[in-house]
């Protein structure tokens, strides 16, 4: 008898370009690996906050690291990620707050596209430099998601609700109460009721050895997109 998919959840917000590969990644392999993935918007700011931890490109080492290591990350996953022209204004200043409320809502009311409009935030503000904080990108965005005008109007009406905020804030408080300081961070969850945490997009081995899947994987450079 086959086994049951093992639950995975992935916390994640489109300011944060290593979430994007972690994401593309799980959602490539979530077959391969037997698992049941699910998606968990959260909000860096808060986690960065809670954490008492701060933005590596605020750490000027770091921060020029992140840069080389992105082009790399961009080639060897062929995920096609580019950093915003004015990064401290778009990334440390506009934020994502409009942006991972939209995703809460479609979370909430149309799940089975949360994959889609998510990976087309991640391309405007990470591969094409285009706003993700105005009502009309975000309009944008979802109708190219796959979303109607009409689905995409009442979803970002939601943004403003007490329920979108609240189920945000409470996603965001359990990656902090599995441990985060920072995202991606994914949780897996074993057969024997313990769960794991793991942090950023570069403890893939890992995930697959904690999966017992270390066997059925492949070079993660080959996209199935």
């Amino acid at each position: 008898m086959a086994s049951l998919p093992r639950k995975l959840e992935l916390f994640y917000d489109v300011l944060s370009p290593y979430s994007w590969l972690g994401f593309e990644v799980l959602c490539r392999y979530q077959n391969i690996w037997n698992i049941n993935l699910q998606l968990r918007p959260s909000f860096i700011a808060g986690i960065m906050k809670s954490s008492g931890n701060k933005p590596p490109a605020l750490v000027p080492r770091k921060g020029k690291y992140m840069m080389t290591d992105l082009q790399h990350l961009k080639n060897f996953y062929q995920v096609p990620i580019q950093a915003p022209k004015d990064f401290f204004s778009v990334i440390l200043e506009k934020g994502s707050l409009t942006a991972m409320r939209f995703l809460t809502a479609v979370n909430m009311e149309k799940p089975e596209m949360l994959e889609k409009v998510s990976r087309e935030l991640w391309m405007r503000v990470w591969s094409r430099d285009e706003d993700i904080t105005e009502p009309q990108s975000i309009l944008t965005a979802a109708k190219k998601a796959g979303l109607s005008e009409a689905e995409a109007k009442g979803l970002l009406e939601k943004c403003s609700s007490d329920n979108v905020k609240s189920r945000l804030k409470e996603t965001t408080d359990a990656a902090c109460n599995y441990g985060a300081f920072g995202l991606p961070t994914i949780v897996v969850h074993m057969d024997d009721n313990k769960s794991h945490m793991l942090f950023g997009s570069d403890r893939m081995e890992l995930l697959a050895h904690l999966l017992g899947a270390l066997g059925k994987t492949q070079a993660f450079l080959v996209s199935t997109k």
